[in-house]
């Protein structure tokens, strides 16, 4: 009975470990298109870089989560990876344009600005995971 109910067992291996692969570069990108180093600013305890940083991965990482539940195939979840990806990275230059002077304003640990952008972030990605619900 518990091996029968454990076919699945290869997709769900497959589609977490293209999740997690997708999540890993995502954060990667972000941190390579932002101006500031995040890491950097995170490890010397700057707070409003570890708060947009975290609402850029949620962001992204909601309608990843749809399109993992939504995905008929790996190729599916890989297509509607990168639109989520794509949308949260637009998100982010959208917010540069909106926000002056971002890149100084993070690095010198303005919160108030981290959580704004970080919740536009987090509402764009959840209304990105709405619209791949289909």
């Amino acid at each position: 009975m518990i091996v029968s109910d454990l076919f699945t067992l290869p997709a769900f291996v497959a589609y977490l470990a293209l999740g997690i692969f997708y999540f890993v570069a995502f954060v990667v990108t972000y941190i390579w298109i932002t101006p500031q180093r995040e890491m950097a600013l995170i490890r010397d305890g700057n707070l409003a870089a570890a708060i947009s940083l975290g609402g850029a991965a949620l962001g992204f990482v909601q309608p990843l989560a749809s399109a993992i539940a939504h995905s008929v195939s790996l190729t599916d979840l890989a297509l509607w990876g990168l639109v989520a990806w794509i949308v949260q990275l637009l998100t982010h230059f959208v917010l540069r344009l909106l926000v002056r002077d971002l890149r100084r304003k993070i690095e010198e640990d303005v919160r108030s600005v981290a959580l704004f952008v970080a919740i536009v972030a987090i509402c764009v990605g959840t209304l990105n995971a709405a619209a791949m619900s289909y």
